[in-house]
């Protein structure tokens, strides 16, 4: 065997195994590093492992050319191929971050490549004596071979390498898991006079969080789990890194994208009070079935104590259908029947005014900066939990006016030059759409949408894709959809509500979508909506 070339073809393979894997991991991250859904984003994402199969078979078929200079360096170039295809540099949107875990899973992964480089070294110590016949030659270089295509194997392998560490891993990946959740019930149980409320729902808990957060906030002190921290670590981690004996209230996003995770994670926080701001069609995928969303966003319900209370949005449909269920139930929202009910709304470019009517018939009048009729909703909701903490409604008049738009979630950014953007990128839904819709309508502007579509729907991808496609033709000026493939249901909504297509365009990327935009020549300001942002792993 030819020490050097193999010396050689090694390293560039490692090189390359190094480039791919990260990616790999970061988009196991992404997913959560949940092996199944892994799983199957690699199988909806397969198209991005033809290339390497492709390589993978090409150096397999080359077995009889043995080894030399020229079958080396064909092989090293399929490598280096696959390494420019991932190099290190692309901008993400949430970057890879070198976790405890990570760090972990990536010992496990180079064991395994190394054990695969090693055995490609012992059989490359192989030797088969030989002194004629073209059949014992041939042989003879398919043993010299075995070094490289086990070398190579360890790089096309690894897509399979990656979940296989986070298989191996995972017992020891449980049991650390557990310790720390663990760790944050007791400093839970610790502190006995703190009040704990979690909220979920398919869409608004963030945006419903926050809301409260400021309004609590105006009177106790208040704990809430930051950003998107909704998971059992996401919450493991704020106990234990941001709870102290001084916080009268914490509030506890809990977010699922499976049965049984909403209770998983009641039982580590142990809620006294919950608040279910929305159930509908997100994270089918998973989930399987909206009666399956249904039951995991009232295993909140469900965990809250006779001596608690459960908030419900009254107004969803699903929601109203199972609250008669729950003696503890308290409805608010801006239909009839309600136990808290919100009138007299209106809505502007400026901002949104309501008149909020107590279960005893108290009234107050409520101004807020934040634009559109469903924003309502969850105001309205945060100031029913916190009027019941012992806040007059009066006094939370300040505090609601002073709440400023949670970023990515119907905010308004003006960015001059005649532009101004409602950045409403997260996570987008069905409901969500509706109303950023409508609240594009209420400004005299060109109106301009920008949008990649809605994922994570289910068999109901499609259908629900293009109803927001019809939907959009009716409010806007100009419709910029990015990617060609995602916002074909979009597109054929569009055209069959007959809009004019010459004022739709559909950009390769966001880039190419905010140039577009840039490009339109129209007397009135420019308002785009940025409605849903795709993560790095879409």
């Amino acid at each position: 065997m030819n020490l050097i070339l193999f010396c050689v073809y090694a390293v560039i393979t490692l090189i390359s195994i190094i480039f791919l894997s990260l990616r790999e991991f970061h988009m196991l991250q992404l997913n959560g590093y949940k092996t199944p859904e892994h799983s199957w984003w690699m199988k909806k994402n397969y198209k991005r492992y033809i290339f390497p199969l492709i390589c993978f078979v090409l150096q397999f078929s080359m077995i009889w050319l043995g080894v030399n200079i020229l079958t080396i360096a064909a092989f090293s170039l399929f490598n280096i191929s696959i390494a420019i295809a991932n190099k290190p540099g692309k901008k993400f949107k949430k970057p890879f971050v070198y976790t405890a875990r990570v760090k972990r899973m990536l010992t496990t992964f180079f064991i395994l490549v190394a054990v695969m480089f090693a055995v490609g070294i012992v059989l490359g110590r192989e030797e088969i004596r030989c002194k004629c016949g073209l059949d014992i030659a041939r042989i003879k270089w398919f043993e010299n071979i075995k070094p490289f295509i086990m070398v190579g194997s360890a790089l096309y392998l690894t897509p399979l390498l990656v979940p296989l560490s986070n298989i191996i891993n995972k017992p020891i990946e449980k049991s650390i898991q557990k310790w720390y959740i663990n760790d944050a019930k007791k400093k839970l149980a610790a502190c006995p006079s703190l009040h704990k409320v979690g909220i979920t729902g398919s869409y608004g808990k963030t945006s419903m969080k926050f809301y409260l957060s400021e309004l609590l906030s105006s009177q106790y002190e208040t704990l809430k789990t930051p950003e998107s921290f909704n998971t059992p670590m996401g919450v493991t981690i704020t106990v234990r890194r941001d709870l102290k004996p001084t916080h009268e209230y914490f509030i506890c996003e809990m977010g699922a994208r499976r049965v049984h995770e909403i209770k998983e994670l009641c039982d580590i926080a142990n809620p006294h009070d919950g608040i279910i701001t929305s159930v509908g069609p997100q994270h089918l995928e998973t989930f399987g079935s909206i009666e399956n969303v249904v039951n995991t966003k009232f295993e909140l319900a469900d965990s809250i104590s006779a001596l608690g209370k459960i908030y419900l949005n009254g107004d969803n449909e699903l929601i109203r259908k199972k609250a008669p269920n729950y003696p503890n139930a308290v409805t608010y929202g801006l239909q009839e029947g309600n136990d808290w009910r919100a009138t007299d709304v209106t809505v502007s470019d400026r901002g949104t005014e309501f008149t909020v009517i107590s279960p005893d018939g108290q009234t107050c009048r409520y101004t807020t900066k934040l634009l559109g009729e469903h924003n309502v909703q969850n105001l309205l909701g945060a100031i029913a939990y916190a009027v019941g903490t012992g806040i007059p409604m009066e006094k939370l008049v300040l505090p609601v006016k002073r709440i400023a738009a949670v970023p990515h979630r119907l905010q308004l950014l003006d960015k001059g030059n005649g532009v101004t953007f409602i950045d409403d990128a997260y996570n987008s839904n069905p409901s969500g759409c509706r109303a950023a819709l409508a609240v594009l309508g209420l400004f005299d502007a060109c109106r301009i949408l920008v949008t990649p579509g809605m994922v994570e729907l289910g068999a109901k991808q499609e259908e629900l894709n293009y109803e927001f496609g019809q939907e959009a033709s009716k409010a806007c000026d100009y419709i910029v959809l990015v990617g060609k493939n995602q916002t074909v249901p979009i597109y054929n909504g569009i055209k069959d509500s007959g809009y004019n297509m010459a004022q739709v365009y559909v950009a390769d990327n966001l880039n190419d979508a905010l140039a577009k935009v840039q490009a339109y020549q129209t007397p009135k300001k420019k308002i785009v909506l940025l409605e849903n942002d795709l993560p790095d792993n879409y």
